[in-house]
């Protein structure tokens, strides 16, 4: 059997480390247009910030390591063109420029995402950079040693934990978004002003509910960033608008969501039997509405891969699908967030309601104690979870895995109000905060 994987970050790592040992037999060809693959991107931040100081640390797996086991790795080459039908494909060495013919058994897709590129006059400058990759992240610690006014655009995960490390390095920091709010997609208005506020006093600018309409430059290089409502002042820019699945290749020969998410089903099999697909450039499963839904996270990549290899004879393992469920430290709140928030449920027309508790990680005759906001946000017919909200200056984020799971499995407010948890002081109250919140809901 010969496969070919187009891609290897995560989900393409995952893939090819379990078809290795599956079909010891096979011949696995790998097509990467970078010089490395699996690195953590979600990383970047913390590499930006110092936290991180070798991003080395961010690679779990190397092209040699692959090449030891067995893998034709064909890295910094390109596939330029490809017939799904015929089973076959054209790769470019991005280093030669000569170009290669191939065939295949069994295809996989792990081409990932790449970030959105607004088209916006002088989006060309110098100093204005995207945030993706290892390259990226080097180009970015290098110009902002020498960067006093930073703007980031783009208030999502990426954007948000750039902007805490920039402050934390004592630059000049605005960051700007079309939306409102801070991380709109994640959390509700009764987080996001929390957040907003703490923003505020550390003079970290917030010019929310504005769209950039220009990037103003001298000598070829960045100097300001024009919006719908002002101008500020930018030395460097960096661009975090959000992502599109990297699928141009394939398009019209599987079926694909209009964004271009590559629809796949529980078996991780696209609309061609011998083409599989996994992470950044699928739509998946979306357990709180139960429709196909672009969800990329480096998590859902990792267990896709791994259902790819684990399905690629036969239907063996079935997915189960996603909540979207992600964690953030931001200055000193941890927070995390699965599933819907109400706002988006509500824009999506379905019927919920929301509990919102202000509770205590401990018993108050503790020694110490911190305050837990958490939301759980549910159908109000059936009192099934659909998503859930939670934050604290204590880590209580692995509460929401629960939650997590719950939405999972389809489990309702009443459920939750009397699910069996432990009770010890170290740690929390004898009704459960998560108890709590099932319990007001009834």
């Amino acid at each position: 059997m010969k496969i070919a994987v187009i891609g290897c970050t995560h989900a393409g790592t995952a893939a090819i480390s379990n078809m290795i040992k599956l079909y010891p037999d096979a011949k696995i060809n790998v097509y990467e247009k970078n010089d490395n693959i699996s690195f953590l991107s979600c990383g970047i931040a913390l590499h930006v910030s110092g936290i991180v100081k070798d991003p080395n640390g961010l690679f779990y797996a190397t092209p040699e390591e692959l090449t030891e086991l067995g893998v034709n790795m064909f890295i910094k080459h390109e596939v330029m063109d490809i017939d799904i039908e015929k089973k076959t494909l054209v790769a470019r060495n991005l280093v030669t420029n000569e170009t290669i013919q191939d065939t295949f058994d069994k295809l996989v897709i792990t081409t990932g995402s790449w970030p959105v590129i607004p088209k916006i006059e002088g989006i060309d400058l110098e100093n204005v950079l995207l945030c993706k990759n290892f390259h990226h992240a080097e180009t970015i610690i290098e110009k902002a040693k020498e960067a006093k006014n930073i703007v980031v655009v783009g208030a999502g995960y990426i954007g948000i934990e750039l902007v805490e490390a920039f402050e934390m390095s004592g630059k000049n920091v605005t960051l700007i978004d079309g939306e409102q709010r801070v991380l709109s997609k994640y959390l509700d208005e009764d987080f996001t002003d929390i957040l907003e506020e703490d923003f505020q006093k550390r003079d970290i600018h917030l010019a929310l509910g504005e769209t950039v309409t220009r990037f103003v430059g001298t000598d070829k290089k960045v100097t300001a960033v024009q919006t719908t409502n002002g101008t500020y002042e930018a030395d460097l820019v960096i661009l975090c608008i959000g992502f599109q699945p990297n699928t141009q290749l394939f398009k019209g020969q599987i079926e694909m969501l209009d964004n271009g998410a590559i629809k796949v089903d529980d078996y991780m099999r696209t609309s061609n039997k011998d083409v599989f697909a996994a992470g950044d450039s699928c739509a998946i499963h979306y357990n709180p509405t139960g429709e196909h839904a672009y969800i990329p996270l480096a998590t859902n990549a990792v267990r896709m891969g791994t259902l790819v290899a684990k399905n690629l004879m036969e239907p063996t393992i079935r997915y189960m699908g996603t909540q979207g469920t992600s964690g953030l430290r931001l200055f000193d709140q941890n927070i995390a967030t699965t599933g819907l928030t109400e706002m988006m449920a509500l824009r999506m027309g379905m019927n919920v309601k929301s509990i919102t508790i202000l509770e205590h990680d401990r018993p108050e005759f503790m020694p110490t104690y911190e305050n837990i906001m958490l939301k759980v946000v549910y159908e109000e017919n059936t009192k099934r979870i659909v998503g859930a909200q939670i934050m604290s200056k204590v880590d209580v984020t692995q509460s929401i895995n629960t939650l997590s799971v719950c939405i999972q499995n389809q489990m309702t407010t009443d459920e939750l109000g009397f699910v069996d948890f432990f009770f010890q002081p170290h740690y929390n109250k004898p009704w459960n905060f998560l108890n709590q919140a099932g319990l007001q809901a009834i």
